[in-house]
């Protein structure tokens, strides 16, 4: 696999599967991102989104079977960018972010490098 250019930043890594998260943290430092915080499960992944110091939050959708909506909201609320991955295509999302950028599992390194460039442009300044 060849190099990408050197992107940067920190990142908060929402998903239930644990070979999943290992996986897509090694293609977020292959990007050149650091994973500052991760979660498997929803009530560690809503304190981390109220305390965790990240730049964008990839979030799985469906965890352990509940709907990722309140860490989202979470996120929404301190105007951090965030991208949803899924298994289940844009309208597994909720309703109120089917607008936020989705990756349909599984992705590839380039997919999630794109949307990654993507999510951030649209980020606060």
């Amino acid at each position: 696999m060849t190099a990408t250019r050197p992107r940067g930043g920190s990142v908060f890594l929402v998903e239930d599967e644990v070979m999943i998260r290992m996986m897509v943290a090694d293609m977020l430092e292959e990007l050149g991102y650091h994973v500052t915080a991760e979660a498997g499960e929803i009530g560690e992944a809503i304190r981390l989104a109220q305390s965790a110091d990240f730049d964008l939050a990839i979030l799985d959708v469906n965890v352990n079977g509940k709907v990722i909506s309140p860490v989202a909201d979470l996120i929404s609320a301190r105007n951090r960018p965030f991208i949803f991955a899924t298994g289940y295509g844009s309208s597994g999302l909720p309703e109120e972010y089917r607008d936020r950028p989705a990756l349909q599992k599984p992705f590839q390194l380039e997919t999630l490098g794109r949307m990654i460039d993507t999510a951030l442009k649209g980020a606060p300044v």
